[in-house]
């Protein structure tokens, strides 16, 4: 496949919605799982790395995997997918953390005290989801401000105007400018979630 027909064939799943990738994954389409894994890895992996498990988010996605697969066909509504996966993702943070002995964390003194879950739990599926909004609104631009907002916001360390112009193939100048109309359509789309 060339790269033209490979970007075109990305573009047309990205555009599909989850019910459809589902519906084509419980008919045996392959692709269709990786799209579905491609869309919601980073949310998956941000639970565990929020929780402070970072030697185990590999697991925690595999886990989680695992468990989305099996219980593919029983989604009810597959709009509330990513709410469910940040929650069998946390769950999951948790049983780790039961099997490795950590369910205590340092108060403000650094003396061990048991881990209140349910008010991080809350927390961590709302920061969840907010991220998942943004990543979701920033996969729907146009792919010049894909790559310039993930280059500019999402890259440690941020990379210098020049080098992303000259990525891009951009003149320097226009950086500025180009971010700034990405921004905006970015903020338009996050106000009509309700963001």
């Amino acid at each position: 496949m060339t790269g033209t027909a490979a970007r075109m064939q990305r573009a047309a799943e990205a555009a599909e919605t989850d019910e459809q990738l589902i519906h084509r994954c419980l008919d045996g389409d392959h692709q269709a799982w990786a799209t579905l894994i491609d869309r919601y890895k980073n949310l998956i992996y941000s639970i565990p790395t929020k929780l402070g498990l970072h030697q185990d988010a590999g697991d925690i996605f595999q886990a989680v995997c695992v468990s989305w697969l099996a219980n593919l066909s029983q989604l009810r509504k597959e709009r509330a997918l990513p709410k469910w996966l940040i929650q069998t993702a946390y769950h999951e943070c948790l049983r780790h953390q039961r099997a490795a002995g950590r369910t205590v964390g340092l108060d403000s003194s650094g003396v061990e005290t048991p881990v209140d879950a349910k008010p991080l739990a809350e927390n961590v599926v709302i920061e969840s989801e907010e991220e998942q909004t943004l990543r979701a609104a920033v996969g729907e631009m146009p792919e010049r401000c894909i790559h310039l907002i993930r280059m500019l916001f999402f890259e440690t360390p941020t990379r210098p105007y020049n080098e992303i112009a000259k990525e891009l193939g951009l003149a320097t100048g226009s950086v500025g400018f180009i971010r700034g109309r990405c921004l905006s359509r970015l903020r338009k789309y996050l106000e009509k979630k309700g963001f």
